[in-house]
């Protein structure tokens, strides 16, 4: 019989692994942990920062590296090194950043300012789609205000986050991706009725980052978990792919099959049955 092939099974983290609260499930956690000590290589691609993504993932064992801001870094999350990153270049922010203005839309911008991360909104341009983030941020010491376009759009820019109504931000959205060579997603929030109109490098999905964390990881075989559309390019590059329950139509058509929802364990349960030790 032939040797197995060192598989990495990779997840989604909202919608998929994490339930309706955004938490990871006491079986869920005690159950993972337990397969990744048996040997299992695990690992989660979200458009979660680390710091989020750690927050909601506390208590599982996450040694390998990990995939965030939907693919533009790849972070070891013992060290917290970025071992493979994507930003925008000045003419691609410029470029973004007049788009934006064109259509007066205000949106958070992700960078790295003197190695630090910010994620900076113009005071008094808040939406409620905003405001309801914010709330939800309250002591992450990243988020700071702005007074202007100037002071928003400085530092090393790596991801826009734009929320609103989807006829707010469809045009900028379909401009973007005919004028730019950028990755754009635009879909409405889990529990929200606000769209998020998410701006990358060209470069930065969860398909990308998958392929290289393959490599880092050494693996010959990719398992995936995801919900959303987000989590299409992952499935393309991955040699099995799942949907939960609670999965968007269009993801569960490209799926291997369809497994139970995020609030049933789905994932965990699946891994759970199929890995073998």
């Amino acid at each position: 019989m032939g040797n197995k092939l060192k598989t990495l099974y990779i997840s989604d983290l909202d919608g998929t692994l994490l339930n309706k609260d955004s938490k990871l499930s006491e079986y869920s956690v005690k159950t993972l942990n337990g397969l990744i000590d048996s040997g299992m290589i695990f690992s989660y691609a979200t458009a979660r920062s680390l710091s989020s993504a750690l927050v909601v993932t506390n208590g599982l064992k996450t040694n390998t590296p990990l995939i965030i801001y939907n693919g533009t870094f790849i972070v070891d999350p013992k060290t917290q090194k970025i071992l493979f990153s994507l930003y925008f270049n000045d003419y691609e922010k410029n470029k973004i950043m007049d788009l934006l203005n064109k259509y007066s839309i205000y949106p958070l911008v992700y960078k790295h300012i003197n190695d630090e991360e910010k994620v900076s909104w113009i005071e008094g341009k808040e939406n409620d789609g905003i405001i309801d983030l914010l709330n939800k941020r309250i002591g992450d010491k990243r988020y700071v205000s702005v007074k202007n376009v100037d002071q928003l759009y400085y530092g090393n820019v790596f991801y826009f986050t734009c929320i609103g109504a989807k006829y707010e931000l469809i045009n900028a959205y379909n401009e973007l991706n005919l004028n730019l060579e950028c990755t754009c997603v635009l879909q409405q929030e889990l529990y929200r009725p606000e769209y998020w109109f998410q701006i990358m490098h060209k470069n930065a999905n969860k398909g990308n980052a998958i392929k290289k964390l393959k490599e880092i990881a050494n693996c010959e075989k990719i398992i995936s978990f995801g919900d959303a559309i987000n989590d299409i390019p992952m499935f393309q590059n991955s040699d099995e792919c799942y949907a939960v329950e609670n999965a968007v139509e269009e993801i569960k058509s490209k799926s291997t099959g369809i497994i139970l929802s995020n609030n049933n364990d789905g994932v965990v349960q699946w891994l759970n049955k199929h890995y073998k030790k």
